[in-house]
């Protein structure tokens, strides 16, 4: 393999195209870090082939549940795929080859080891698309942790059919595929191996067994610990950084804290190793079940073994007489008088977030501990009760969905978002009953989860429905055609809902329920770990309800190696919710919401996935289409959640630190422009900041323009001025900080920086609309501030509103904008607007999007950026849709503009860019039907490779032509898929 090392300067334009275009065929090295792992890359190269060959040692379920959809996919196209895998250990799971025995377009085979081939330790991907066929060989087999979780080694060669690496490979899997000891998988072969699969598991269990008591009693009888589970347990990274946060706010003198931890993370764990830190002479805990009081009765135990007394204290139960009592607040609510007010000197409440009801409030008041603990999932609250405020606004620990699947914290899901089913083609039927419970429903809904399937031996689900009557009539469906399920509801007592989790968690089929199917009493609350499947049959109304229904399959548990999230996705307005939920992303971009559904499998860290079905994709788009995020509204409602947590109102910084909603969608509401105009509007009583109509524009124009962070030469020039500068000219010292930065600068910059800080930069309606912001004028060819935005600062709120929109744009450069690439001044997968690559390509004037079209050559700057609208809209002219595409992540056709040809001056420019001194760089955005956000990703520079074609445009007599180039820098995998998509 030939190694290139090279640097983008060269006299021979054809050395330099050849070492990029031999640059391209390199090999793709998969190692399963983030972004970067088997699991994305099996999926796409799957969905983009014209037949597949796969050999692998191992296959699991874990393995298979990630490709679901895309093997579906594959098997309506009728595209066809060769597997070959093996019994060599017996580690190949009997039910993923039966899996894959079902597809149609798929033919299996196992190969047996013998005295021959004692062993089969292949792991080879092969993927073929017309006369290419990518190769992919390395240590990945088909399961779920070599697919994602293990540190792997796999590279993936691309080469012709006629490659002599390609003729090797196919021969040597062609003598195993057709060698006698290869069988096709019949139901006599499986079920032989399923035997011997079954003999080797029970052995291992037993063998697993005799250690662990052997340990156990090894470990005993050197301890005087009594119970084992305390000799094993230790805390989680969550844990330690919780109990070493309360340590911190208790030494302030603080009295009241809150940990927000997703379900699953070990919240009561992390309670009881703070209780052991604080040593309580007596404590108090309070859950609204008498289950999940037991269950963390257990949990306290194996931490503080026999040094404490523990008792529940419930309508069962009066074990009141003991260190730590752990009460329901059904009963507590009516006996917490019978206490002394100090009786208990720290006091924790379970699912904090319902202390805003009478009963929790008359009690918080009652007693007086030195500590009041609140823990919950979710503090955000759909009644808007202040649950921060209760807890004095210290948060102990925050550690959301994300985070927490993040460092391996829960079980990993796979989530597939599927269309719902349609009665006489139309989904909007769907909201009445006898549609939501017809049997062509329930058959649809059967067919999808037996498809999908599920971990372990067999399916312990729960499904969500819209209400009682639903899921009374599902289950009962549900059970004429053989499944065993239960409803719950609100009105079904205590006992009978922990009996139905005790059947649901029974692994012997025989004793136990295959499904419960409710509307939200499960929503929190509730622990069962075993939970495999999850079916949400009904619409998403918040993204809060939605994490907490998925998070209850999130436990990990034995025998349990992820869990599957199935999602019925009807033709709702509410539908972007689901990746926002997903995502936790509250920066309500639009582009960012679609490109998150788009990556799918790579969009999260670890072994989960996401996957949408195509038409369930299409219904995300349209209501993320439909969906306006800068609506006042909107803001409003983030600002409050905000402004719960902190107990104060936020300053602009708490956007980016808490990332309840991006900042950006303030300023770019046309109502407000700046922060001080939405407080102005939301805070009427306790916001008295007052400034003038002069004022209101110089921080609405700085906020508007530059607060984004994009370019940082106004930004610092404004800071000097805040720092009451004595220079004599401010561009000397913007220049000898741009020079400290590394940062390119000239005559045109200067220009630049000049025109915007006069508001001069503006053109078309824009021009007028801030010509009296003037933050800067020229005195003896110097930049000074002006005598105006000088005067204004003496008045201390305004300077401190601007200081705080220049710090704010300062942080967000760093943090977003700070690398920039090569000599530009761009970063690499950023996205811009025309305005802003007007303003950082320096040129003297900002243009209008509809005089710059597809490209504009800027003749002073010697720039040339080209905008691409990847996803052309139909109702485009004719001559204005041009057929602009990538022929792979390197290379791309770009068409010029209608009415031009080979010999027209802007084409000129493009052919001959690199011997001009011109430079071009590529912006592409996937579409512009996203009104609110105009921007396109930055994807580095461009140079032709002299190939083009003159053309007449379809239907049309114009004349056009299309040019082909080579990028500088491949296009980054997730942001490609996402294009092209």
């Amino acid at each position: 393999m030939t190694v290139f090392l090279f640097i983008f300067v060269f006299k021979e334009k054809e050395r330099y195209l050849g070492t990029l275009m031999e640059l391209s065929q390199q090999p793709q090295f998969i190692s399963n870090a983030p972004g970067n792992t088997m699991q994305a890359f099996l999926e796409n190269e799957l969905s983009k082939c014209d037949r597949f060959i796969i050999s692998v040692a191992f296959i699991s379920k874990s393995g298979l549940a990630s490709l679901k959809q895309t093997l579906l996919e594959l098997e309506n196209r009728g595209i066809p795929g060769k597997i070959l895998t093996t019994d060599y250990l017996t580690f190949t799971e009997p039910a993923a080859l039966k899996s894959l025995c079902k597809y149609k377009n798929v033919e299996v085979k196992l190969f047996r080891c013998d005295n021959n081939i004692k062993g089969f330790h292949t792991k080879g991907y092969l993927f073929f698309k017309e006369k290419i066929v990518s190769i992919t060989i390395g240590s990945s087999n088909l399961t779920g942790n070599a697919l994602a979780i293990n540190k792997e080694w796999n590279t993936c060669y691309s080469v012709k059919d006629d490659a002599s690496l390609f003729k090797d490979v196919i021969e040597d899997f062609d003598s195993l595929w057709n060698s006698t000891n290869a069988f096709n998988v019949t139901n006599e072969i499986l079920d032989e191996y399923t035997q011997v699969y079954l003999d080797k598991k029970r052995i291992d269990r037993e063998i697993q067994r005799q250690k662990i008591e052997l340990k156990k009693n090894s470990v005993l009888q050197k301890s005087k610990i009594v119970k084992f589970e305390q000799i094993l347990l230790e805390p989680n990274s969550m844990q330690l950084e919780f109990v070493q946060k309360l340590n911190e706010i208790r030494s302030m003198g603080e009295h009241r804290a809150l940990l927000i931890s997703a379900t699953g993370t070990g919240k009561t764990y992390a309670s009881a190793f703070a209780l052991r830190e604080i040593n309580p002479k007596r404590a108090l805990f309070l859950a609204h079940r008498e289950q999940i009081l037991r269950k963390s009765i257990e949990s306290y135990k194996n931490v503080f073994g026999d040094t404490k007394t523990f008792g529940l204290y419930s309508g069962t139960s009066n074990e009141t007489d003991c260190d730590f009592v752990f009460a329901t607040m059904q009963t507590m609510a009516t006996h917490y008088e019978e206490f002394a007010n100090n009786e208990f000197q720290v006091i924790v409440i379970d699912e904090a977030h319902r202390v805003g009801g009478k009963s929790y409030q008359n009690m918080m008041a009652y007693f007086n501990p030195d500590l009041w603990l609140g823990m919950t999932a979710s503090p955000d609250r759909s009644d808007k009760f202040d649950v921060y405020s209760a807890f004095g606004h210290n948060i102990a620990h925050e550690i959301r969905l994300q985070e927490a699947m993040r460092l391996n914290l829960l079980c990993p899901f796979h989530y597939y978002g599927i269309t719902d089913f349609e009665v006489d083609g139309s989904e909007k039927k769907l909201r009445d009953f006898n549609y939501l419970t017809c049997d062509k429903r329930v058959d649809y809904v059967i067919q999808k989860a037996e498809y999908f399937d599920h971990s372990g031996n067999r399916v312990k689900g729960l499904a969500f429905c819209s209400t009682i009557e639903e899921a009374k009539e599902l289950s009962r469906k549900f059970n004429d055609r053989g499944y065993k399920t239960i409803a719950l509801s609100g009105a079904d007592s205590q006992d009978a809902r922990e009996k139905a989790v005790e059947q649901l968690e029974q692994d012997n089929r025989d004793d136990g329920l295959d499904y419960i199917f409710t509307v939200d009493i499960f929503n929190e609350g509730i622990d069962i770990p075993q939970v495999n499947q999850i079916l949400m049959l009904r619409p998403t109304e918040s993204p809060i309800i939605f994490i907490q229904q998925l998070g209850r399959g999130l436990r990990k548990a034995e025998n349990k190696e992820f869990v599957m999230i199935l999602d019925f996705i009807g033709n709702y307005t509410n539908n972007y919710m689901i990746p926002i939920a997903l995502s936790g992303d509250r920066t309500y971009n639009k582009d960012n919401i679609r490109r998150y559904v788009r990556q799918g499998v790579k969009a999260l860290e670890g072994a989960s996935t996401i996957h949408f079905d195509e038409i369930a994709r299409k219904r995300i788009y349209e209501s993320i289409d439909s969906a306006n995020f800068n609506e006042f509204k909107l803001i409003k409602e983030c600002y409050k959640n905000l402004k719960y947590k902190l107990g104060r109102i936020p300053k602009l910084m708490d956007y980016e630190e808490y990332g309840e909603i991006d900042a950006m969608r303030i300023f770019e509401n046309a109502s407000l422009g700046s922060y001080h105009a939405f407080l102005k509007k939301v805070e009427k009583e306790e916001y008295k900041v007052e400034l003038n109509s002069l004022e209101e524009s110089y921080l609405k124009y700085i906020s508007t323009k530059f607060a984004n962070g994009k370019r940082i030469h106004e930004l610092l020039l404004l800071k000097s001025i805040l720092d009451d500068s004595k220079s004599n000219d401010l561009w000397n010292d913007l220049e000898k900080t741009l020079t400290q930065k590394g940062i390119f600068f000239n005559s045109n910059t200067k220009q630049n920086v000049f025109n915007l800080l006069r508001g001069s930069f503006a053109t078309g309606a824009a021009k007028d609309s801030y010509s009296d912001v003037i933050i800067v004028e020229e005195k003896n060819n110097a930049i000074i501030a002006s005598p105006t935005f000088t005067n204004l600062l003496k008045n201390t709120e305004f300077r401190k509103q601007i200081t705080e929109v220049v710090d704010f744009g300062l942080f967000r450069n760093e943090r977003y904008f700070g690398t920039r690439y090569k000599d530009t001044s761009f970063n690499l997968y950023a996205k811009y607007t025309y305005d802003d690559v007007c303003r950082l390509l320096d040129w003297e004037k900002g243009e209008v999007p509809l005089n710059i079209g597809g490209y504009k050559y800027d003749q002073k700057t010697k720039t040339f950026p080209i905008f691409v609208n990847y996803d052309k809209d139909e109702n485009v002219k004719v001559t204005q849709r041009y057929e602009d595409s990538f022929e792979d992540e390197q290379t791309m056709f770009w068409v010029s503009k209608s009415g031009r040809t080979k010999a027209s001056s802007d084409v000129q420019n493009a052919l001959n860019a690199d011997q001009l001194g011109i430079k071009l760089d590529l912006f592409v955005r996937k579409n512009k039907d996203d009104k609110t956000s105009k921007e396109f990703y930055y994807l580095g520079r461009l140079h032709a490779t002299g190939d083009a074609q003159e053309f007449t445009m379809p239907d049309t007599d114009k004349s056009a032509v299309k040019i082909k180039y080579i990028l500088e820098t491949p296009v980054r995998q997730d942001i490609y898929d996402y294009l092209v998509g």
